[in-house]
């Protein structure tokens, strides 16, 4: 019966220990953009300029 008191506050405990953690993340903004991360995988990557391209080519390859 002992055991069961002592689980039923490490339980307490733990699930205090995250609502603060959730607390914590919500205060410092880590909820504040809900959209973005959604659609980020939809949208294209730049592509590379010129220029990369050109040194990219310069470099020497060492399996060429």
């Amino acid at each position: 019966m002992n055991m069961i008191f002592l689980l039923i506050g490490f339980s307490i405990l733990l699930a205090l220990l995250f609502l603060l953690a959730f607390f914590w993340a919500s205060k410092s903004g880590q909820h504040d953009d809900l959209y973005t991360p959604g659609v980020r995988i939809l949208f294209e990557e730049e592509k590379p300029s010129e220029t990369r391209i050109e040194q990219k080519s310069d470099e020497d390859h060492p399996f060429t």
